[in-house]
């Protein structure tokens, strides 16, 4: 192996095998190959001495000649390719002297050839030995580690890893020096704490164990309770199974001693187990001091739920100094359970060893913790012993995964409410078309009749927000320019925001587009800015800024994450009186609202929400109670692109009002007043028409070959068969027939079945009379 090794008195001194000086460059080690070539040739030239033709000799001597060129090429080769290598390794060498980890250089065999001054110091003089030998006895099959390592760094040039030694971790790396060498470094890093090997620092006996009862670690306390190494639990703990909180016999080295055992659950069906000494009386309590060591949080508490012992990663856990005699209590609340009911039940022996779910009191944020409680029955006392893990993140996914949940289901809820008051609204309005048809202005009961139709309007425009909220109400995207959206909305925000209030407007002059839909779009920035006025009825200001911002990393807020990407940013901003920190969490559900009765309906924001994360969007909210809140809408950026050229609008053709329409309409429709309602409005105009309450009984009308149907006009959802699947199977026997889907849902839940079927269109609930006329005749024309 190339290497260079340190004299005595630390001068750095060439190693014996890799000097490039000639003399110690002989042929038998550094040019083997030189040496049969040299052989070749003087056998050649003898030969060409004793040749019996002068032409024989004098070609023998030729070729010996040529090869004796060729083997003083070869040696030349070798001795620059040795001088190299004792070169580099000279520098690798000096460079490694004086680092504070042991380092080692080794052949392909392993074999050590340099080792720097802190290799020496803590491993002794090993040159020439292996370096498998030096480390066989501080860490567990060093063979197979270092042949793995090995292999790696001469695919890769380096490797490393992280090696469990009996005293806490090195980290082990490796390098490929030239073509044959290796530079190996072992770094100290920091020791592990809380479980398995971190348990080699404290005094206390310990170890880990499997499923199966096959001891994985034991640390120092424990090797010397029992004189060495065990690779079974039964072998140490002699009346298993395992009782955790009592007391157990164990196979010690001066005999069997009593202990308590206090055992811990971890990962991959592990347990940590913990060997306590067994207290005789009270004043053998000095003996808890270890206590203060271990490495999980733990609580030492009396039968009644006072805490006696809390060891330092408790205490930190909890906030709190955790005085003796301290009520748990007083630390701790229970989830649904108070916490002298919970350790009563412990202290009967009810209970033990199933974890329980508690918040701290004492911390300024919500710390939860899961805590598992063993019992310790002696003759005068009971002892329970709580071992404590930080639950918080997990509470924290657990209550993001709840509002999940119910965000989905209210969704859910609002989609089906919208949906069936659409069917309701659609026969109340078309009964009151029906009726307005036969009065006049001057009738009676006109006024009474358009009351009716423009309060039905309204509640179609509440649904409308409902179907907002659960993103299922019809969109229209387009691209758009914030700057040019808002400039023509500033007129219409200025009435609303009243004379008190003053709206400022901050543009950034290189935001891109956003594809939205530009009325749904408008809505949402209204609804933003009244919310803004109607928290300062004071006055103040709205501040509405766009900016364009690039999102390097996926951002999380809140329960969202924005993925990475180009994002145009629109905040809106006031000086209002602030929404509480428990509200903000509720307030994009629909119906709620912080306002008095009659003064919102709850469902400004969650129709915010709902556009917004229809539009592939995010909104969020920041509030400071006194001081103002800011909602934040992010949009996916799209490149700005030219606008066509404008082109003459080609007028569409007047129809006469009333028109009259003929031909055949089959209509599906499952609710019997908007079938009522569309059947007569149809009959009005001239049609024909055969009704058919569900799918299936379409289907059997259209088994009579004689029937000719001009257009289906079938609802989308319906029990049974729905809308697209009953006409595509119609149409297999009567292809050409037109179609109109009817639904109270948006066109978007209809839109991939719809593009498969054929002169179809789509007709959103509720519709008027004129609508559903006017749609039909211009399907038929």
């Amino acid at each position: 192996m190339a290497a260079s090794r340190i004299a005595e008195k630390g001068t750095l001194v060439p190693h014996p095998a890799l000097s490039p000086h000639p003399l110690t460059l002989t042929a038998a080690r550094l040019a083997p190959r030189a040496v049969y070539v040299l052989g070749a040739a003087a056998c050649l030239a003898v030969a060409g001495g004793v040749a019996p033709w002068p032409l024989a000799a004098r070609l023998l001597w030729s070729a010996a000649a040529g090869l004796l060129a060729l083997a003083a090429a070869i040696w030349f080769l070798a001795y620059r390719r040795a001088a190299g290598r004792a070169q580099l390794f000279h520098a690798v060498s000096r460079f490694v002297e004086r680092d504070a980890s042991p380092s080692f250089t080794t052949d392909a065999e392993g074999v050590i050839g340099y080792q720097n001054r802190a290799a020496q110091e803590r491993f002794g003089e090993r040159d020439g030995a292996t370096l498998v030998a030096v480390l066989g006895d501080y860490f567990a099959a060093p063979a197979t580690v270092l042949h793995r390592l090995q292999s790696q760094a001469a695919v890769k040039g380096s490797a490393r890893e992280d090696v469990v030694m009996r005293r806490g971790h090195i980290r082990l790396s490796v390098h490929e020096i030239g073509r044959d060498g290796f530079l190996w470094r072992l770094e100290d890093i920091a020791e592990r704490t809380g479980a398995g090997r971190g348990g080699e620092g404290i005094s206390l006996p310990m170890l880990t164990v499997s499923k199966a009862g096959t001891v994985l670690f034991m640390n120092e306390a424990m090797r010397r309770l029992i004189g060495g190494r065990e690779s079974a639990l039964d072998r140490i703990i002699t009346d298993l199974p395992l009782r955790p909180g009592d007391v157990h016999e164990v196979a010690a080295l001066s005999g069997r001693v009593r202990s308590t055992v206090l055992q811990i659950d971890s990962a991959a069906g592990r347990s940590e187990v913990y060997l306590l000494p067994v207290l005789a009386d009270r004043a053998q309590a000095a003996g808890w001091q270890f206590f203060d060591a271990l490495p999980v949080p733990m609580l030492k508490l009396a039968g009644d739920g006072t805490v006696q012992l809390a060891n330092r990663l408790a205490r930190d856990l909890l906030g709190h100094p955790a005085p003796p005699a301290t009520p748990l209590s007083d630390l701790l609340e229970g989830l649904g359970r108070s916490i002298s009911d919970w350790m009563a039940d412990a202290a009967g022996g009810h209970g033990l060893n199933r974890a329980e779910l508690v918040r701290a009191r004492a911390p300024a944020q919500d710390v939860f913790l899961q805590i598992t409680l063993g019992r310790i029955a002696d003759e005068d006392e009971t002892t329970l012993v709580a071992v404590l893990h930080d639950a918080t993140e997990l509470k924290t996914l657990e209550a993001q995964f709840v509002q999940s949940q119910k965000m989905q289901a209210i969704g859910q809820l609002a989609g089906g409410v919208a949906h069936d008051f659409n069917n309701l609204l659609t026969a109340i309005s078309g009964h009151c078309d029906l009726l307005l048809l036969r009065h006049d202005e001057g009738d009676p009961d006109y006024g009474d009749l358009v009351q009716i139709h423009q309060n039905a309007n309204r509640a179609a425009s509440l649904v409308g927000q409902l179907l907002a909220f659960s993103r299922k109400q019809n969109l229209h995207p387009q691209p758009l320019d914030l700057r040019e959206t808002l400039s023509d909305l500033t007129h219409l925000l200025n009435r609303l925001v009243g004379e008190k209030v003053s709206l400022s407007l901050v543009h950034d002059p290189a935001l891109m587009m956003v594809r939205a839909d530009k009325r749904q779009l408008e809505q949402v920035l209204m609804n933003l800015v009244v919310n803004a006025r109607d928290a300062m009825p004071e006055g103040g200001r709205i501040t509405i800024e766009t900016r364009m911002e690039h999102v390097a990393t996926p951002l999380r807020r809140s329960r969202a994450e924005v993925p990475a990407g180009a994002y145009v940013v629109v905040r809106v901003e006031d000086e209002g009186t602030g929404i509480p920190a428990d509200q903000l969490p509720k307030i994009f559900e629909p119906f709620f609202t912080t306002k008095k009765t009659g003064e919102g309906t709850g469902l400004g924001l969650s129709t915010a929400y709902g556009i917004v994360k229809q539009t592939g969007g995010f909104i969020f909210a920041d509030s400071v109670v006194g001081q103002g809140t800011s909602f934040t809408l992010y949009f996916p950026a799209h490149e700005r692109v030219e606008p066509a050229p404008a082109q003459a609008a080609v007028p569409a053709p007047r129809t006469a009002t009333p028109f009259k329409g003929d031909g055949v309409i089959l209509l599906v429709e499952d609710e019997a007043p908007v079938r009522a309602f569309a059947s007569r409005a149809l009959r009005m105009r001239g049609y024909t028409v055969l009704e058919a309450e569900n799918a299936e009984e379409a289907l059997k009308t259209l088994e009579n070959d004689a029937l000719s149907v001009d257009i289906f006009v079938t609802d989308v959802i319906m029990p049974g068969m729905d809308g697209p699947s009953w006409v595509r199977k119609a149409l297999e026997t009567r292809p050409g027939t037109r179609v109109v889907f009817v639904s109270g849902y948006a066109e978007d839940s209809l839109a991939e079945s719809q593009a498969r079927i054929p002169h179809s269109v789509f007709l959103p609930k509720p519709f008027s009379l004129s609508q559903l006329t006017e749609t039909v005749q211009a399907q038929l024309h």
